[in-house]
């Protein structure tokens, strides 16, 4: 996400005022149960609280900071990217890796630097998308998060569909997932604890004790639930792993973390029974961060900017595909095709949706700009298949695979969470990346995920407020 932006985004954060709405702003209806046996210490959030004219936090770039003792919850974050990026972690004892789980096996890793297109190749990128579809508000006179009648009137959707306040979490979620085996969506939030709300909007607490969880994924037929998370929070030297609840560390020793959300982030099972997860780059274009090199091309770690393959039993890890700066989620379609969006560089290029392709670089490091690097002769990188308005910051997708929305069968569902013009919505891409995105859901503070559910409606979480909301086909 942003780091470059720092000293505008400072000048404008000291715009903000604030105005909040004690009468109407309460905090979220508190754990009924008590967290499942995680050995895992409790993290702390991360996120930056800046009041302003609601109590709704709006991101306006995709690299929040470190969260003031006096935020909270429903503060808004500051505009300004993240010093997180560069902090330590002040407990090296704080994530406790499973002794017995096994660790990635160096000979499995097999990145492909030369790796070239399908013999056809993939269609060229569809243009940034012009809104279309549904008009998005035009003000920023967002509901108290609790305001369920003024959030349903807010957000708007085709005709057809209805959306309704599901329920809210107290904390900014990052993933979500429904389980295959008791039907309740799990949400995972940036402080570090995953909870579980049922179809009423209770909410229970599930797990705890993770440094900004950015994906969980549960192995279908089965209540494993995966988690990617921090475990070293540095900007350069980070770590970060994929564990499993209440089993531990399945896999450690992951890059990260650039700035914010730069890590381990999305993961999503495939049709040949392996997991898959997104892991972000240690830089912003491929350079050295630090030191007399600073600048120049730096040497890739063989699993950053990568989609890996994983066995979800041994841990054991490949590279199924690279060059993707930050792929915050991926999604498979019913046609065995994996997409995965990605934020890109500081220089503000278009955002991107790639349809993945196995063995092949899809951009990273390579990029047109003044100080970015030009592929070898022998790497073709592979162009995206949709882009979106720069800075709009893609963060969660989704392939529509209920039976409630009539034509939308494997259509493309993609969040885009900052609040730059051109995002704060849900839009859609038609089935296949057969076309350009559309709006299809606007009018939220920061949209981060979003997941067909066992009902065939459509749920998003707003990193900015703890809302859940579902969208049905009403007719």
């Amino acid at each position: 996400m942003r780091k470059t932006l720092l000293p505008v985004l400072l000048i404008l954060t000291t715009l903000f005022v604030s105005c909040d709405d004690a009468a109407t702003s309460t905090a979220t209806v508190e754990p009924t149960t008590e967290v499942a046996a995680v050995e895992e210490p409790t993290a702390t959030d991360t996120a930056t609280a800046v009041p302003t004219s609601t109590n709704t936090a709006v991101p306006a770039t995709n690299t929040p900071t470190t969260e003031p003792a006096t935020s909270t919850p429903t503060d808004e974050p500051t505009e300004t990217p993240t010093s997180t990026a560069t902090s330590t972690n002040p407990d090296p004892t704080s994530v406790n890796p499973n002794p017995t789980s096994v660790e990635p096996n160096p000979t499995s890793v097999e990145p492909n630097p030369t790796a070239a297109s399908t013999p056809s190749g993939p269609p060229p990128p569809a243009p940034p998308a012009s809104p279309g579809g549904v008009e998005a508000p035009t003000d920023y006179n967002y509901p108290a998060n609790t305001d369920v009648v003024g959030w349903e009137n807010r957000i708007r959707v085709p005709a057809g569909f209805s959306v309704k306040y599901y329920g809210r979490v107290d904390g900014q979620p990052t993933s979500i997932a429904f389980s295959p085996v008791d039907g309740q969506l799990y949400i995972a939030v940036q402080a570090g604890t995953i909870y579980k709300m049922d179809s009423g909007g209770g909410i229970s607490t599930y797990a705890g004790g993770y440094t900004v969880p950015t994906g969980i994924a549960f192995r279908p037929g089965t209540n494993d639930l995966y988690v990617s998370s921090r475990v070293v929070e540095a900007n350069v030297g980070g770590e970060a792993q994929v564990s499993i609840v209440n089993r531990g560390q399945l896999i450690g020793g992951l890059p990260c973390c650039y700035t914010f959300f730069h890590a381990a982030n999305g993961i999503a099972f495939g049709p040949d029974g392996f997991g898959y997860v997104g892991v972000g780059a240690r830089a912003d274009h491929g350079e050295i961060l630090d030191g007399p090199n600073a600048g120049q091309q730096d040497e890739l770690h063989p699993l950053e900017a990568a989609i890996l393959r994983f066995n979800p039993d041994t841990g054991e890890v490949s590279v199924y595909a690279t060059g993707f700066r930050n792929p915050y989620d991926i999604a498979w379609d019913g046609f065995g095709q994996l997409w995965a969006t990605d934020n890109t560089p500081d220089f503000d290029p278009p955002e991107r949706l790639h349809r993945v392709v196995p063995g092949a670089n899809h951009g990273y490091p390579y990029y047109d700009c003044d100080v970015c690097f030009s592929p070898p002769p022998d790497v073709t990188v592979i162009p995206p298949l949709g882009l979106f308005t720069p800075s709009s910051s893609p963060t969660g997708v989704a392939v529509y695979d209920g039976s409630q929305f009539p034509g939308y069968n494997n259509v493309i569902f993609v969040t885009l969470w900052s609040a730059f013009v051109g995002a704060q919505k849900v839009m859609h891409i038609g089935a296949g990346g057969s076309s350009a995105p559309v709006n299809f859901a606007t009018g939220f503070a920061a949209p981060i995920d979003v997941v067909t559910g066992p009902d065939g409606s459509l749920y998003v979480a707003d990193w900015a407020t703890g809302i859940i909301f579902q969208i049905s086909y009403t007719g």
